[in-house]
């Protein structure tokens, strides 16, 4: 089978669809032998979409691990010029403002929609909304009459990306739309596509790295002592609770004044933000916090691995991939009451969750697993087991490859 996937950035590039993308490609020409090629753009992260002043990856083609990947240039200033007119249009609710999101979000690629109509692939599978490579995508393949696979990543709870007519609309006019979670697949079934195209397929994890690590060696690694490490090991962003973690820290430290904090992630815009408020921290908590940033995901096994408790508080995750990345290194994890996250840690069995934002609960729940260490150790291998049971990245990509195959067959019917 000859594949396209189109994305919005690919390895070097950090972030969970990034990473999905990745390995489901590796995935399906490793285990099944398929031709897979990904059009991504050249920027590290969605910032650089309307951001020209950031650091760029070079256009061009190349082939990682068997995936030719084709990176193409993106305009961010046309998406620059409007980030303020549709700030302002989205505030007054004009009719006219969800199309000015759309543009200010980007990425703006010349090209791309010429480059996938004349790509000879059997199947064109895209991810993710609200961006705009998604429509693209669609209309290339439409254009060429082949079958169109979109993947969304929907947060419902984040308005100002999700909520938007012409998303739906997009999802209505493919073949089949891919999920993350049963929250997500309902939602969009609420909005008006029908049920028998959405399928949910989740996301993985490679656990073997995981298990080759230990936490006194990781420790040891990032300079730490032996003293519990709470972690948080995603992108830095406005909606991820990095400065809600910061906040409950200063509760848990009343009570466990050597536990330590690590905060790992992408330097983004938001990354100064954080420093900020530790910068306002006293000296004594300020030396309890390690900031690691740009890691690569090589290097992932060793910060879960270092960390005794893993605290996630985001405020809308179409899933949350390090909930299973933390899972896979056998530690408890903490989410919020929020999105998707309910339907991922089964509370009180393989995780705890907390209100979105509430500082004093996001303390209460580290709290509780720092004094009960062995209860932490026992929900952190149930949810090890459930990574082994349903989210490798080998049992994701073959949901992935079957519904390309019905796609096709369903689009042969069709026509």
């Amino acid at each position: 089978m000859k594949i396209l996937h189109v994305t919005q950035g690919y390895t070097p590039a950090i972030g969970g669809t990034e990473l999905l993308i990745q390995r489901v490609s590796e995935e399906l020409v490793q285990q099944f032998g398929d031709d897979v090629t990904v059009f991504t753009t050249n920027c590290f992260n969605g910032e650089g979409f309307f951001n020209p002043k950031l650091p760029r990856l070079q256009p061009g083609n190349e082939e990682i691990n068997g995936v030719k990947v084709r990176r193409f240039p993106v305009n961010s200033r046309i998406s620059q010029m409007v980030r303020f007119p549709q700030k302002v249009a989205y505030r007054l609710n004009l009719p006219f403002n969800e199309y000015l999101r759309t543009i200010s979000g980007g990425p703006i690629i010349p090209g791309l929609k010429k480059a996938i109509q004349e790509f000879p692939a059997d199947i064109i599978a895209a991810s993710s909304f609200p961006l705009l490579h998604m429509y693209a995508a669609l209309n290339g393949a439409r254009n060429s009459r082949k079958p169109c696979v979109l993947h969304g990543g929907i947060h419902p709870d984040d308005d100002w990306a999700f909520q938007r007519s012409r998303i739906y609309r997009a999802i209505a006019q493919s073949t089949y739309y891919l999920s993350n979670t049963k929250y997500e697949a309902d939602y969009v079934i609420q909005q008006g596509v029908s049920p028998e195209r959405v399928v949910v397929v989740g996301v993985g994890v490679d656990p073997e790295p995981f298990e080759q690590t230990s936490s006194t060696q990781a420790k040891k690694h990032f300079g730490f002592e032996e003293q519990p490490v709470v972690g948080f090991i995603g992108q830095f962003g406005g909606h991820k609770g990095v400065d809600t973690l910061l906040q409950a820290m200063t509760l848990v430290w009343e009570i466990f004044p050597d536990v330590q904090l690590l905060l790992a992630g992408a330097k983004t815009m938001f990354a100064q933000k954080v420093e900020n408020i530790i910068h306002q921290l006293p000296e004594v908590y300020k030396k309890q916090i390690k900031l690691y940033y740009n890691f690569s995901n090589e290097e992932k096994p060793l910060l879960f691995s270092a960390v005794d408790v893993f605290a996630y508080p985001s405020g809308f995750e179409s899933f949350g991939i390090a909930f299973l990345e933390a899972w896979a290194a056998s530690k408890p994890v903490i989410g919020c009451r929020a999105g998707a996250i309910p339907w991922v840690i089964d509370e009180g069995k393989d995780g705890l969750l907390v209100d979105y934002k509430n500082q004093q609960m996001l303390a209460e729940a580290i709290i509780e697993f720092l004094k009960n260490s062995s209860w932490a150790k026992t929900l952190g291998e149930v949810g090890r087991q459930k990574v082994l049971s349903r989210y490798t990245w080998s049992k994701v990509a073959q949901k992935f490859r079957e519904v390309y195959l019905e796609a096709i067959k369903q689009h042969g019917i069709q026509n």
